[in-house]
């Protein structure tokens, strides 16, 4: 689900490979890249979870391209279900071109393929029998696209917002999960302002509420955008097969915003 506080992506710390995992060694159990070594013959269950997971992550932002081409709600659901049952199929990990490039970018053509492609468009149907291989809330997501800002963005444009905000709100909520497993749920409902650009109050202001110091929320806060710096790279590392990909995944997707 996707929370009403956008959180901000932050500038890449100078030392790009200090303080998160981007090495190469590391670099070969991320989900895209798994995917990616299945495509070239080496197809596990590992591999067809990782894709699952991805889409599962995901799913938003390809009904909102839907929704943005013209297609009703209904439609834009059954579709996106009906290329889920063909992308997560048992033998589609084959097809996939073993090159590198990002899942983004990946998927969405996909998704123009699975719509130009009426025959695929049949089997996927067949395929998904009217089950959800993908859990979607086709309520909650018509609702989230109905709050959607007026603009004049192309379908394409309106995808990479959405997978940038659906990527944001993943980060976000691995950093209340991580918060929370360590009691400071509270903690980081009052600090998690200091996360985005567009904060109200002051140090001093939240350091009176929280019975604490100013220099102690400083120390918090600095720890907090740390960490969400790491997971930030985690989640992007996740969809580009290379860690050299990473800072250009986040300005284009700083772009997006």
């Amino acid at each position: 689900m996707m929370g009403n506080n956008r959180m901000s992506f932050s500038p890449a710390p100078e030392n790009t490979n200090a303080g998160h995992n981007s090495s190469q060694s590391d670099f070969a159990a991320t989900r895209w890249t798994l995917i990616l070594s299945a495509a070239r013959g080496t197809q596990t269950p590992i591999a067809a979870t990782a894709l699952a997971e991805l889409c599962r992550i995901y799913w938003y932002p390809l009904y909102a391209f839907l929704r943005h081409r013209g297609h009703e709600s209904h439609e834009a659901e059954d579709l996106t279900q009906e290329f889920f049952a063909r992308l997560l199929a048992k033998d589609f990990l084959k097809g996939v071109e073993p090159q590198k490039g990002k899942f983004r970018s990946f998927l969405l053509a996909s998704l123009k393929h699975f719509l130009s492609d009426q025959r695929d468009r049949a089997r996927a149907r067949k395929r998904g029998g009217g089950r959800k291989v993908v859990p979607l809330d086709g309520l909650d997501a018509e609702s989230r696209y109905r709050l959607e800002p007026a603009h004049d963005l192309t379908p394409e444009k309106m995808f990479e917002k959405q997978w940038a905000l659906a990527l944001l709100d993943r980060v976000l909520s691995r950093l209340e999960a991580e918060q929370t497993a360590d009691r400071k749920a509270e903690q980081f409902k009052t600090l998690k302002i200091f996360l985005s650009g567009g904060r109200s109050e002051t140090y001093a202001a939240v350091a009176e509420r929280l019975g604490t110091t100013e220099g102690a929320v400083k120390t918090a806060v600095h720890r907090l955008r740390r960490r969400y710096r790491e997971l930030l790279r985690e989640e992007i590392a996740h969809t580009v097969a290379s860690p050299e990909e990473i800072d250009e995944e986040i300005r284009s997707l700083l772009n997006c915003l």
